[in-house]
């Protein structure tokens, strides 16, 4: 297919031809050949005008605390409400072998085959941050098709991968209970930049599933201050990250969730921070491609790849530092001398 197919199959399409050509399109991004990459860029220019109008939510939180059951539960919901639901779930790729196991539709086996509802699993890559590296791009793709939810689906992350909420319009972190004390829930990282917290599997132990949502409770309103005024929580038109308990496989508490993302939706809209954090990813997204491209160009570049091979021996060698070779590429590819070495 070509790009103007496929993006006439994506705006106007429905049914298989629309999924068909969603597919080609996200394939078609996820290239790496440069040709293929011209024609992505052509393909996202033509889709633009038909996006931003989905709301964006971004799901994280460790392995194995229900990610997948969770939001099975929540799009068999939301398409009950009359909603589109696409889920983007990035799964992790191996560091031996490279490979991936894209099992996130056979967890979700009652959403998968629902005609309202199209998931894409896609692997991490290398990528840091829970999501993988086209993410955004997928994401778009999904508007164009007139999905008006869009789920991102990190891997199971630690308290540094925080890239998800970079691209979303609300992160949601999900917990265990009894994943950790006092001190774990006002931790930096993850934590304090959540939107909303959701502890999962809360029918286990109801008592500790109350403790752990006292407990972040408490650590959310402690981050959430950092002495600006602009979080006091006396301020109605602010939103405040909160805490729900749920129960993902038993289908409890998924009303509750959705009702606390429709007033963060509102209250964002209405104090134009949403837009506001739209613009920023804007931004953050082109200097992130920025960075990828002249990395790319980097390694691509004659005198990059003609002294690669023997400064890469040296360095293993312990001749030289890696610092010294990092900075005689750099010297090499801005078309200077490489630093003498002592």
């Amino acid at each position: 297919m070509t790009p103007e197919a496929i993006q006439r199959g994506i705006v106007g399409g429905d049914g298989p031809l629309q999924r068909r050509a969603m597919a080609k399109a996200i394939t078609l991004l996820e290239s790496t050949r440069a040709d293929h990459r011209a024609q992505a860029d052509e393909l996202l220019t033509a889709l633009l005008p038909h996006t931003g109008k989905a709301f964006r939510l971004g799901i994280s939180g460790v392995p194995g605390v229900g990610k997948s059951t969770f939001i099975e539960a929540l799009g068999l919901y939301l398409i009950g409400q009359g909603h589109r639901v696409a889920v983007l779930a990035v799964d992790p790729s191996s560091t031996v072998s490279g490979g991936s196991i894209l099992g996130d539709k056979t967890r979700m086996e009652h959403l998968s085959v629902n005609e309202r509802a199209y998931i894409r699993p896609s692997p991490s890559s290398g990528t840091l941050g829970g999501v993988a590296e086209k993410t955004r791009e997928a994401l778009l793709v999904c508007e164009a098709a007139g999905y008006d939810v869009v789920i991102i689906e990190t891997v199971g992350v630690g308290q540094s991968e925080t890239a998800v909420a970079g691209m979303t319009d609300m992160f949601v972190l999900m917990q265990l209970p009894n994943a950790g004390d006092d001190l774990q829930a006002i931790k930096k990282g993850v934590m304090e930049i959540a939107d909303l917290v959701v502890i999962n599997k809360a029918d286990i132990d109801k008592n500790a599933a109350t403790r752990a949502e006292a407990q972040i409770t408490s650590s959310l309103r402690l981050l959430g201050q950092h002495g600006n005024p602009e979080n006091a929580h006396h301020n109605e038109a602010q939103w405040h990250p909160k805490v729900v308990q749920i129960s993902a496989l038993l289908g409890q508490g998924v009303d509750g969730f959705w009702a606390a993302v429709s007033e963060y939706q509102r209250l964002q809209t209405a104090n134009g921070r949403l837009a506001q954090r739209r613009e920023k990813q804007a931004l953050a997204w082109m200097w992130e491609r920025i960075e990828a491209g002249l990395k790319l160009a980097f390694r691509q570049h004659p005198q990059v790849r003609a002294l690669l091979p023997q400064l890469q021996q040296d360095v293993v060698a312990g001749r030289i530092a890696a610092s010294t070779a990092a900075r005689n590429l750099l010297l090499a590819q801005s078309g200077q001398a490489p630093a003498a070495i002592e």
